[in-house]
């Protein structure tokens, strides 16, 4: 499994610099997170103040 960033993402930026493997990053609507490299962690969840990570 692998987090996505779903569409309640309001583009804060929380999520990136928490990730480890640095697999987020800034789309054109909303963050983004390379699925082939996401370890599930779920850091990137735990800060985003609109939930808008999920596991897929």
């Amino acid at each position: 499994m692998a987090y996505v960033i779903t569409d309640a993402c309001i583009s804060c930026g929380a999520c990136e610099p928490e990730c480890p493997v640095n697999v987020i990053s800034a789309g054109e609507d909303k963050y983004v997170i390379d699925a082939d490299g996401c370890i599930d962690c779920g850091a990137c969840a735990n800060v985003c103040p609109v939930d808008a990570p999920v596991q897929q």
